[in-house]
């Protein structure tokens, strides 16, 4: 009986969390792919077209995150800033780091870090700088040793942070607390000018590569080299830049800075299949609303329904 009762149970979460899930996703806007490029644009990530421009008056745009808050946070590499946006992307709010601040020059990459504030890699100062999450106000240059045109840089799921450093073909791990070198992952090697890295579906980290048009694999716990996953100039790939999941369909998302497309490859097997979009000048990729909103939002709406109902 008590058995049967937990099986009923069961049941009956199943089928609430079926429901919420489904109620959410009728909510969530539509998913698109968002672009840096000249200008920064929303793409329709099923058929490829454009449905509007992102980053008003942000000339340069390149790295962007959403922070806790839901606004865009997106560098500029010609004025040296990071520009705070609405959510939708299509109206500035402010100057979230003014031009320079704590010494940054040519900022590139953005994330937030576990403790909420903003790190930017300074692909011309060569270093890792922390602004306040909430003001933006110069924290301290968080990491330099080892740094040659940082572009990229990821929290792993160890907390650490893991950095792409272009100009000497690097792959760092920093502690994520103290931002001292913990180890240089990889160096050289399938590296050849790195640029964009993430964390993939299988928890392993992919690097695009600048000067080889490939796609690298690394196992981020020990650094050690899977190979390539995107062959060198697979479907004509020359910068590969940018990296993105579809969440929709698991395949690889690829900015081709040089030839100004963005290339799909097969999630599994990183075979070539073909061009999403053609843009000027395409560098970093994210799908929005982002990966696991979704999946979150609705656990936690069921969550509430069980205290409730305690």
């Amino acid at each position: 009986m008590y058995r049967g009762q937990n099986v009923g149970l069961t049941a009956v979460l199943g089928l609430g969390f079926a429901v919420v899930i489904a109620a959410v996703a009728r909510a969530q806007p539509a998913l698109e792919l968002w672009v840096s490029s000249s200008p920064a644009v929303r793409v329709d990530p099923y058929s490829g077209s454009t449905l509007g421009y992102l980053f008003p008056q942000s000339p340069d745009a390149v790295g962007f995150a959403f922070g806790l808050d839901g606004n865009v946070y997106v560098a500029d590499s010609n004025t040296d800033r990071v520009l705070r946006y609405n959510p939708q992307g299509d109206e500035l709010i402010d100057v979230f780091v003014p031009a320079g601040s704590g010494g940054i020059d040519g900022p590139m990459g953005v994330v937030f870090g576990p403790d909420g504030n903003l790190y930017v890699a300074g692909s011309w100062s060569n270093n890792i700088v922390r602004y306040d999450g909430s003001t933006g106000a110069f924290i301290d240059v968080f990491a330099t040793t080892g740094l040659d045109g940082p572009h990229s840089l990821r929290f792993g799921p160890d907390g650490n942070l893991y950095v792409t450093s272009d100009t000497n073909d690097r792959l760092l791990r920093f502690n994520g607390q103290t931002g001292q070198l913990m180890d240089i992952l990889a160096e050289g090697g399938e590296l050849d000018g790195p640029l964009d890295l993430i964390f993939g579906p299988d928890d392993l980290l992919y690097v695009g590569n600048r000067w080889t048009g490939s796609v690298a694999r690394y196992d981020p716990l020990t650094g050690e080299s899977l190979g390539y996953f995107v062959q060198p100039h697979a479907g004509d790939l020359h910068w590969a830049f940018g990296l993105a999941f579809g969440p929709h369909d698991g395949n690889l998302y690829v900015a081709d800075q040089l030839r100004f497309r963005v290339r799909r490859y097969d999630g599994q097997t990183g075979a070539y299949l073909g061009v999403l979009a053609a843009l000027d000048n395409p560098t970093f990729l994210a799908f929005v609303p982002e990966p696991g909103s979704l999946l979150l939002l609705a656990a936690g709406v069921v969550l509430l329904g069980r205290k409730r109902r305690a």
